[in-house]
């Protein structure tokens, strides 16, 4: 008998039929699944997955199958969450068994992502972790130790914008980063070409890539890890050892930079320096520590930097509330200084035109997933350990039973005896996982906003004709979703405001 020679391809195909079959064949479940859309047979809901704005069509299949939503890929189980109360009910008061991360095949296993606090499993490490940021930062006075880091920094920024309005997303960027860096590591970036820098940023362009939903196959069939790089369409395969090295270097390099200048005894006071020095640190605590330190950037740099430019972009898009902000500032600080830190409390319309920025688009709009660790069953339905657990933000921010006329940008809907809900409870997630570093974050915001609203006019550009151009509102797909690039005139509010950056930028 003549036996036909098995391919490569045949291999794959029998792992792969194992595999469905293994995630097919299980026990009767307690209770009813959660609601949700029919799948195929072996592949379950694969077709129905988005590639572009998932938080759209989550938040379409809720008003079908309600805030609970289960579907299966490849058996998978995932359960999408969009009610708030749910999410609450599920992730916060069940914390223990909801705070674990799912493992992405594609970023934790081939890259090595597995290491930053955003992605690590629930266990020790963990939460030493955590314990390093609340020591640092974990309440909103805390963080005033910052305050002079920002402040200088926003100095930069504002002049930045006035000497090059065209490149405003730059000026963001940078100045974001310029923060991070200086309270994690006590490092000065450069203007330009910064090699910390550019590492750093092409390193989270890379990891937002990786925990993009549907953005590797192999997430959804593990088992093609297996496959050699030469594979036809096994370009993640070569592309992993690149970004590997990035993942490391991320943590490498703004490390040994600390420990040179502690050497020297010229390191400046930063997160780094302070849980380095003064003791024998062993090797598993500075682990820790670098871990935490690089997670910090990840975690703080390109999100301020998302809520940045939304405001840039809402502003143009309503004068109105701009001008009701620029109004406020006149009155309360006048026109011969900029705002500061300590100015928050006394600037209540821009405190809520900030909220209103974090609410009009989250910059997680799905939030980073949570895995369940054993079996649950949550309001009469079952839902299996393993399962990845997701909270739709941007769905609770854009309910209408919570926020009324929620596309429409409305500062004014945070003020009075009726304030609708604070949208920063939700968009820094839930439980365990919410954001460690959200204090210095919305303080970053803040002062990034307010200094722009007082000595800046931010409008539509015009064509030829004098026409308004409007902007393409769109976001990216990516876990930190980036507005989509657009063009904003921004001018000076007067002349004074120009001869006040640039009497502030001598200052600094």
């Amino acid at each position: 008998m003549a036996f036909l020679p098995i391919t490569g391809l045949d291999a794959l195909l029998a792992l792969l039929a194992l595999f469905l079959v293994r995630r097919l064949i299980s026990r009767r479940p307690p209770a009813p699944y959660p609601p949700g859309p029919k799948g195929l047979p072996l592949v379950g809901n694969v077709l129905d997955m988005p590639a572009k704005h998932m938080w759209k069509t989550v938040a379409d299949w809720g008003e079908l199958y309600g805030g609970i939503i289960y579907v299966n890929v490849l058996g998978q189980p995932l359960v999408f969450l969009n009610s708030a109360d749910a999410a609450y009910d599920m992730l916060d008061k069940k914390s223990l068994i909801y705070s674990d991360r799912p493992s992405l095949t594609m970023a934790c296993e081939l890259v090595g992502w597995d290491w930053t606090l955003g992605l690590k499993r629930f266990g020790q490490e963990f939460r030493a972790m955590r314990r390093l940021f609340h020591l640092y930062m974990g309440s909103r006075s805390s963080v005033e130790q910052f305050a002079h880091i920002e402040e200088y920094e926003i100095k930069g920024f504002l002049k930045r914008i006035l000497n090059n309005p065209d490149d405003f997303g730059e000026a963001i960027r940078r100045t974001a980063g310029a923060v991070i860096l200086k309270v994690t590591y006590g490092y000065e970036p450069k203007d330009h070409g910064d090699s910390l820098v550019e590492l750093i940023d092409r390193t989270m362009e890379q990891f937002s890539i990786l925990t993009s939903p549907n953005a590797f196959l192999v997430d959804v069939l593990p088992i093609l890890k297996h496959v050699p790089a030469w594979f036809p369409g096994a370009k993640f395969k070569r592309i992993a050892p690149e970004w590997a090295k990035c993942s490391n270097d991320i943590q490498e390099v703004p490390l040994r930079y600390v420990k040179d200048r502690m050497a020297k005894g010229s390191a400046v006071p930063s997160f780094t320096s302070r849980f380095l020095e003064g003791k024998h640190v062993t090797l598993e605590e500075e682990t820790v520590i670098k871990r935490a330190a690089a997670s910090m950037y990840g975690g703080g740099a390109d999100t301020t930097v998302s809520s940045v430019t939304t405001f840039f972009l809402t502003m143009m898009l309503y004068p109105e509330a701009q001008k009701k902000a620029q109004a406020e500032i006149d009155a309360v600080i006048g026109n011969d200084r900029l705002p500061s830190l300590a100015d928050r409390d006394h600037l209540p319309y821009v405190d809520a035109l900030v909220k209103e920025v974090f609410r009009w688009h989250p910059v997680v709009a799905l939030d980073l997933p949570h895995r369940l660790m054993q079996d649950d069953i949550h309001d009469g339905y079952f839902i299996p350990e393993g399962t990845t657990v997701v909270a739709n933000i941007w769905k609770f921010l854009h309910d209408p039973k919570t926020y009324a006329d929620p596309i429409t940008f409305n500062p004014d809907r945070f003020l009075g005896s009726k304030s609708e809900h604070d949208p920063r409870e939700y968009c820094f997630g839930f439980g365990r996982r919410v954001c460690p570093g959200r204090n210095l974050a919305e303080a970053s915001v803040w002062l990034s906003c307010a200094a722009s609203l007082a000595v800046f006019t931010m409008s539509k550009p015009v064509d030829a004709a004098g026409r308004p151009i409007e902007p393409d509102i769109d976001f990216s797909s990516a876990t930190i979703s980036h507005p989509a690039p657009f063009k904003c005139d921004i001018k000076p509010r007067s002349e004074t405001a120009r001869l006040l950056i640039l009497v502030e930028d001598e200052a600094k």
